[in-house]
């Protein structure tokens, strides 16, 4: 998995520091992935600071509550499916991401039915491409 082809785009600041030394974790990991800070404002004025921060050659993959969660296996085979495409993970704000977004993204993805501030879903979207590395590469860190 060409991990340089990742990158997240998340509304708001890393606040807490647990949650801050969580990620720095993770990215170590992942050497390549990168996260954008986008301002946080009204849902409209995020939904302008992602697409503005989107790469034309980027799919755009938004991050919903209301998309149908995938197993961690599944989410390996999305982004294996999704071949060499370069991918950006939109995070939104306390509002969410608009609707517009989610009907323009290549996929919405559910890490969970459970709202999370975006801080968190942060941390648990490079915990579960982490896994998916793994798990394509064999490796043992999933475990069934």
């Amino acid at each position: 998995m060409n991990l340089s082809r990742i990158r997240i785009l998340t509304v708001g600041k890393t606040r807490k520091k647990w949650i801050r030394d969580g990620i720095d974790l993770y990215l170590k990991r992942l050497p390549g992935i990168t996260i954008t800070q986008l301002r946080d404002g009204t849902p409209k004025r995020e939904e302008q600071n992602i697409l503005s921060a989107l790469n034309t050659n980027e799919t755009l993959i938004a991050l919903t509550e209301e998309a149908i969660p995938l197993t961690s296996k599944e989410f390996a085979e999305k982004i294996k499916d999704l071949g060499p495409s370069r991918l950006a993970f939109a995070i939104g704000g306390a509002d969410g991401l608009t609707v517009k977004l989610k009907e323009s993204a290549s996929l919405n993805l559910s890490l969970s039915p459970m709202t999370f501030p975006h801080e968190i879903a942060q941390l648990i979207l490079l915990e579960q491409i982490y896994r998916a590395q793994t798990i394509l590469r064999g490796g043992p860190y999933h475990r069934e």
